[in-house]
């Protein structure tokens, strides 16, 4: 017995990510594939290294075949506002819902109002009915309640970063709350497929920039778990860069370490805290962390210091923003609703310490 699966937004990086995971995944099944554009053709047609492993055409969300395929969940890899406008008539029909966007990954509708006027949305949430429902898909936080999800919502790939980085030193409280910095560099494919000015080869190539400065919308999911860990309401300077490579993202992360605590307390607490995580590996002070040691994977590599001068705790993490960041944490999620092992399909063979 399968898993079928729908994949809305088949097109873009998030959508092939999706395709080229599921594609080697043992216990499900793409059903069909759905965009506005490209409809008619083969997705191996637009990506080719999919040719032989997964040759479905490209189908319109209007095509009348839809409406009879069989499928078991759905992923909406789609910008903000398409699944929150399609949701219900899938919940429906008995599909549960993996949605990429910020559309249900808040609770209720003035936290997502918050994030959508960072991104320049003004409209209400066009089903806030559901958002009760929904739950925040990090597995490594929320999974018992992702199990029994009818809607999860992927997190965004710079909070699964910073999150993941965090969540030990807020839960067991070593760090001081109000002094926490996230500095965060990303890949250019975190913009998307659809090309624009500042992501032309010649803009983006030798050259890096911070963007979103104290005004990106992650930061609400960030405050919203890390808060959720601390039993209090927390607030974190969170700057995003681009740099001129197409995958991966390196956070670096700053806190002053409580009076009292070592960095020998930190790690054994990071051990503790992941002991039974798949997907994190946790790596010595003084390791050399590199996304490419990422690259491809689910993992989130995680390692810290510790600046006697300063007291501060400096923490770093490693992901593929394509992957864990996105279409891995995904199928991560799909696999617990499912009650499948948590890696299955997301496991790799290659040179990767």
């Amino acid at each position: 017995m399968k898993v079928k699966v729908g994949i809305i937004g088949a097109g873009g990086y998030g959508g092939c990510g999706a395709i080229e995971i599921l594609s080697r995944h043992p216990y499900a099944e793409i059903k069909c594939l759905v965009d506005i554009q490209d409809t008619g053709r083969l997705i191996s047609e637009i990506y080719p290294h999919l040719k032989g492993f997964c040759d479905l055409p490209i189908i319109s969300p209007d095509d009348p075949v839809l409406e009879n395929t069989d499928l078991d969940i759905v992923f909406f890899a789609t910008p903000d506002g398409v699944g929150q406008s399609e949701a219900k008539r899938w919940l429906k029909r008995g599909v549960r819902i993996i949605d990429y966007s910020g559309d249900f990954r808040f609770n209720d509708p003035e936290t997502y109002k918050s994030y959508a006027e960072r991104i320049g949305k003004k409209e209400p949430h066009k089903s806030p009915e559901l958002l009760k429902k929904a739950v925040y898909g990090l597995p490594e936080l929320h999974r018992e309640k992702i199990k029994k999800a009818s809607i999860v919502g992927n997190p965004g790939c710079f909070a699964i970063s910073c999150i993941l980085g965090l969540a030990p030193a807020v839960k067991y409280k070593l760090i001081e709350f109000e002094s926490i910095i996230c500095d965060s560099k990303t890949g250019v494919s975190g913009a998307g497929k659809k090309p624009s000015p500042n992501f032309h080869y010649p803009a983006r190539y030798d050259s890096m920039n911070a963007y979103k400065v104290a005004a990106h919308q992650h930061v609400f999911e960030i405050e919203k778990e890390l808060s959720r860990l601390a039993n209090k309401e927390l607030k974190i300077t969170f700057t995003p860069h681009v740099v001129p490579m197409c995958r991966g993202i390196l956070s670096t992360i700053y806190a002053n370490l409580k009076e009292g605590f070592t960095l020998d307390d930190v790690f054994d607490a990071y051990r503790e805290f992941y002991k039974n995580e798949r997907f994190i590996r946790l790596f010595e002070p003084g390791t050399l962390l590199q996304t490419a040691y990422v690259r491809g994977s689910n993992f989130c590599n995680i390692c810290m210091e510790f600046d006697k001068r300063t007291r501060k705790l400096i923490i770093l993490t490693a992901i593929d923003n394509l992957v864990k960041g996105q279409a891995g944490n995904a199928v991560q999620n799909m696999n617990i609703m499912f009650g499948i092992d948590e890696d299955a399909g997301l496991l790799f063979s290659g040179n990767y310490p």
